[in-house]
């Protein structure tokens, strides 16, 4: 039997999702699944909620909790990494207000700019700590790692261990709604009232999702690049197997010019069509932050909520709270999506054959021109004997250099928070497309590591 192992299972979203999922396979029934979460409370609720759906839904797991991840690798198979060092939207807010001071507006600052330096620095200690002991306690099981900032936390585990790691994120999926959105009428899709646009918001997630269930059976949607970094190479019909790709951009010229402007200008200046939407796209750009045009106004970039988001999170738990002491019903849970570790998790330990749609893996030549060992995302084929990428040739050069900045700025951010060296943190923010003072690159570096002093030890020693 498979032996699965989360470390940061206390979240919400991991209940709703992930948990659900995995106590629903049939392939699965009777595996072992060990919870774990440094928060005891959080973790209560979701090892009760867990303990729950297994008996209801007659899973036949054996479910174990433990607050300390070295309790629960031995002889594990997959560990599935959610971690985030918190208060994370107390953290977050703060990355982004502290180069504010020197007049750095970043346009996110979650996976990019200073921000994603200081979001990486945090996260990289802990998520060695968990592969350096998989080393040792469960050398052959793969990490399917959630964690953020995707590329550079993939990157820290591909080039700093000897884990084999696919890192999984949902982004590809606003892809599918843009593409159900602008050719809706050709593809036969429902597109509800009331989306603005692909920013973070709760009301619009939901009525996105319906947008996507119907366009996925439609489309085949291939893109490759970095995650939340990706591109659309091709598009076409699955009925048909037509190229889907000039209708689409014809129509999205006469598509209304205020939806998601920045992803517009940037698919008209090189000529592919980004994936992420423009709250993910604008981290990496070095067009975004400028203080005297202050582009973030024009193309009306949206920061995330932070309060809202962690009232969001302490709701979240109390629903799942309810669920766990059965005042409130699962059945909602039948239909969850697993996020991929699912699939990941079943093709490989039963042998199965499955193609997913986006996956961080090292670059072994997938994306021809992108630094071989660099963390790249593209579609996957999964099976018994592994994780393995598909091919999709060399992406324009213009693309390819804006991915490869990214690559770089992401390794040194890794290697900095690894070795504790100011140095490469300093070389990191000075290459980051939102920094463009060196005096300013080092003040901020120096406030951070100030801030953060709790949580980055290793650059003060």
């Amino acid at each position: 039997m498979t032996t699965i192992t989360v470390i940061g299972a206390g979240s919400a979203s991991f209940g709703e999702n992930t948990l659900s999922a995995l106590l629903r396979s049939k392939k699965l029934k009777g595996s072992t699944l060990r919870l774990v979460d440094r928060n005891a409370q959080s973790l209560d609720i979701v090892h009760r909620l867990a303990n729950r759906l297994n008996k209801e839904w007659n899973s036949g797991f054996n479910i174990t909790a433990h607050t300390n991840h070295k309790d629960a690798l031995d002889g594990t198979d997959f560990v599935v990494s959610a971690i985030e060092v918190g208060p994370r939207e107390e953290l977050w807010k703060a990355d982004f207000d502290i180069p504010i001071k020197y007049g750095v507006r970043q346009p996110y600052a979650e996976n990019g700019g200073p921000g994603g330096f200081a979001h990486t620095a945090r996260n990289a200690m802990p998520v060695l700590s968990i592969v350096r002991d998989m080393e040792q306690a469960c050398p052959d099981a793969w990490f399917i790692n959630f964690t953020n900032p995707m590329v550079r936390i993939c990157d820290l585990v591909n080039r700093h261990s000897k884990i084999k790691a696919v890192g999984l994120c949902h982004q590809i999926f606003i892809g599918y709604c843009f593409v159900g959105m602008v050719l809706a009428e050709e593809l036969g899709i429902e597109v509800p009232k009331g989306i603005t646009g692909m920013q973070a918001d709760m009301v619009e997630h939901d009525l996105r999702d319906h947008v996507v269930h119907q366009t996925l059976p439609l489309v085949d949607l291939r893109a490759a690049g970095t995650n939340h970094f990706t591109w659309i190479l091709s598009l076409r019909d699955k009925r048909t197997g037509e190229d889907l790709y000039p209708r689409f951009r014809e129509r999205f010229k006469a598509y209304d010019p205020a939806f998601e402007p920045l992803t517009r200008e940037v698919f008209n200046a090189f000529e592919l069509f980004p994936v992420p939407g423009d709250t993910h796209l604008c981290e990496y750009l070095p067009w975004l932050s400028d203080p005297v045009t202050k582009p973030w106004e024009k193309f009306n970039i949206r920061l995330y909520d932070w309060d809202e988001r962690a009232t969001l999170r302490d709701v979240s738990l109390d629903r799942l709270n309810d669920m766990a002491e059965g005042t409130v019903a699962i059945d909602g849970l039948l239909n969850t999506d697993s996020e991929g570790a699912l699939e990941m998790i079943e093709n490989i330990a039963y042998a199965g054959s499955h193609y997913h749609l986006a996956a961080n893996l090292p670059n072994v030549g997938q994306i021809a021109n992108l630094p071989l060992g660099s963390t790249v995302e593209t579609p996957v084929h999964v099976d018994g004997a592994g994780i393995h990428p598909v091919h999709v040739g060399a992406l324009p050069e213009a693309v390819a250099e804006l991915c490869r900045r990214e690559l770089m700025v992401a390794q040194l951010s890794v290697d900095a928070a690894v070795e504790g060296s100011y140095e490469k943190a300093l070389q990191c923010l000075l290459l980051d497309p939102v920094i463009t003072d060196m005096h300013v690159a080092k003040t901020t570096l120096d406030d951070y590591l100030m801030a953060y002093k709790d949580h980055l030890p290793q650059f003060h020693r």
